[in-house]
């Protein structure tokens, strides 16, 4: 009989921890709230490393944007929240 309760629990389990980590496989950045650039400051960062940003929103720990790129491509990223860096992987 237990062996049947196991695969259930170990099931369950795996999908509460699945669903609480969904939309965000990357590490969390913990950054101090007093330490973010505000969203002007991070757009400014973004467009000196060539994104033009359509939108942008305080998400997960770090920035979340849509921009068109140097090569007129649209994408969607994260940039760091102290620094305004992309986040390669960060979502991945």
């Amino acid at each position: 009989m237990q062996k049947y309760l196991t695969l259930p629990v170990i099931a369950m389990a795996f999908a509460l921890t699945t669903s609480a980590h969904a939309g965000h496989d990357g590490p969390r950045l913990n950054v101090p709230a007093d330490k973010w650039l505000s969203v002007s400051e991070v757009i400014q960062k973004l467009k000196a490393q060539g994104y033009n940003v359509t939108e942008i929103e305080a998400d997960d720990g770090a920035y979340e944007f849509d921009a068109i790129n140097a090569d007129g491509v649209r994408v969607e990223g994260h940039a760091h929240p102290a620094t305004g860096q992309v986040l390669l992987g960060y979502d991945d």
